[in-house]
């Protein structure tokens, strides 16, 4: 394709001007019998040529390297329903509870929340990962392969031990709160209480709610009793306990209740697949989504090709073909 294509129009002065230059031409010198002088003519007529043709490949290459060739595809502009998303995981050490066999908590959300990702079309995501603390692993962004190479490589031990619920809120927040879209949602996965940092969840969700946020919140883990991880042995290997499930529904309720957004409990990977896929139904708004390819320009080769043609006209022209007045 070509950047200014209507330039490719001049290409068809070229056979105009072979044309009107042959109706100009007419013998210089008479003769009675012609015969000999052009049987020596056409022998030696491409050579005289040569240079005109060589000017016009030149002009023909430098015009092709004024329309600008370059390969790729131009941009577009697409309207479909997209939504800015924050996916705020949970990444404390009891996310590595091993309830739901053969995965621990933290393998299946990872997986689901690929999978949520492989669903998207134009939706902006970002990724938020707390613990005792939070860290934004990923900004708002439509670069999917980047996010799902993010959440399949988040671990447990990157944060200081801990569950802070609220400080994950406010992290996630202040990236929704800039972003462009008209519908912001925060997914906010955990398993536990809130047991770490100075600022309340439920005072972190009025303050995303100010700003057009919806949370929705999924508490993860089985009821009753899990197999936790409570230490490592000698070796550095995991050393595991059934342990009473401590999920702080009430609280994960009032948030999702205080944005407008929904609580749900997944108990099995099956259960947090359709959590993901119920959120996906609800969060729908228009977006213009514009794409841009990159170009490789082109206009080097007919470029050189004319510089080199011209270069060659001078030569002939100087050597080999002189004109006599």
């Amino acid at each position: 394709m070509f950047a200014r294509p209507l330039l490719l129009l001049l290409l068809a002065a070229i056979p105009v001007w072979w044309w009107l230059r042959s109706r100009r031409r007419q013998p210089s010198v008479p003769y009675s019998d012609v015969t000999q002088v052009t049987q020596i003519g056409s022998r030696r007529r491409w050579l005289a040529e040569l240079p005109v043709g060589l000017r016009s490949l030149a002009l023909g290459a430098w015009i092709i390297a004024a329309a600008g060739p370059r390969a790729g595809d131009a941009a577009d502009e697409t309207t479909s329903a997209g939504i800015d998303i924050v996916m705020a995981v949970d990444i404390s050490s009891s996310m590595l509870a091993e309830d739901f066999l053969p995965s621990n908590r933290l393998d299946v959300a990872k997986e689901q929340s690929v999978a949520f990702i492989d669903g998207r079309t134009f939706d902006q995501i970002g990724l938020v990962v707390f613990a005792g603390e939070a860290l934004t692993r990923v900004p708002i962004t439509v670069d999917y392969d980047v996010l799902r190479a993010a959440v399949r490589s988040v671990g447990v031990g990157e944060l200081e031990d801990g569950t802070a619920i609220g400080t994950a809120i406010a992290t996630a927040a202040n990236r929704l709160r800039r972003s462009p879209g008209a519908s912001k949602v925060m997914v906010l996965l955990t398993d536990g209480e809130n047991t770490r940092g100075v600022l309340d969840p439920r005072t972190a969700a009025e303050a995303a709610a100010a700003f057009g946020i919806r949370i929705y919140t999924i508490g993860v883990g089985t009821e009753g009793e899990a197999r936790m991880p409570i230490g490592r042995g000698v070796q550095g290997q995991l050393r595991y306990q059934t342990l009473p499930v401590r999920l702080d529904e009430p609280l994960l309720r009032d948030i999702a209740q205080l944005t407008g957004g929904r609580y749900f409990r997944a108990t099995d990977p099956e259960a947090l697949s359709r959590i993901f896929g119920q959120i996906d139904r609800l969060e729908k708004t228009p977006v213009v989504v514009t794409r841009y390819a990159h170009f490789e320009e082109g206009f080097r080769l007919p470029l050189l090709v004319g510089l080199g043609a011209l270069t060659l006209e001078l030569l002939v022209a100087a050597t080999v073909v002189v004109r006599v007045p």
